[in-house]
């Protein structure tokens, strides 16, 4: 069973306001990205912050960690709920594949350009805990190259939101 983790606890301030509840018709963001997970995940979890509808954990071992604090976070939250993996985005992903977890295969596994869309396992959870709390390099790539993560090309790469003008494109984009 994969459980599902949206980190949704950045400043956004590319964006300049709350990306995860930045309104796509009548739907915020992060909801659309909850439902593209729930389609591959029995679980899913928000990371950073709490949203309706969605189970919140907190950043481990600290807050103010970064996506490395939300990953041990929703790792470790997993691996106590008996999940052997999670399937991680940002919020602002709001089209991320329906198949996922398929695509990326065995864990621990990211796509290309796009660190934060992840298959982890949750037996990491101790290891990238210690590590992050340690570390003064707390990028995704560097904890990419200390697991071994392998990096997976997709047909389409999701959009990523991280201006205004780029939800803007995306609609458009989606309306033709």
């Amino acid at each position: 069973m994969i459980a599902g983790a949206i980190f949704a606890g950045g400043a956004a301030r590319r964006f300049g306001s709350d990306k995860a509840a930045a309104p796509i018709g009548d739907t915020a963001m992060i909801d659309l990205v909850a439902e593209r997970l729930r389609a591959q995940c029995a679980i899913v979890t928000v990371v950073g912050r709490a949203w309706p509808g969605l189970i919140s954990v907190d950043d481990r071992p600290r807050p103010g960690l970064g996506p490395l604090g939300a990953l041990a976070g929703a790792l470790t939250h997993a691996r106590d709920a008996g999940f052997a993996t999670v399937l991680t985005s940002g919020c602002d992903l709001p089209d991320l594949p329906l198949d996922l977890a398929r695509m990326l295969g065995d864990a621990p596994a990211v796509v290309r350009g796009q660190p934060l869309l992840g298959l982890w396992p949750t037996n990491l959870a101790d290891d990238l805990a210690d590590w992050v709390g340690d570390t003064t390099d707390r990028s995704m790539n560097a904890w990419i190259e200390r697991t071994g993560a392998r990096r997976i090309s997709l047909p389409v790469a999701p959009a990523n939101i991280n201006r205004p003008e780029d939800l803007v494109e995306w609609i458009a984009r989606r309306s033709t």
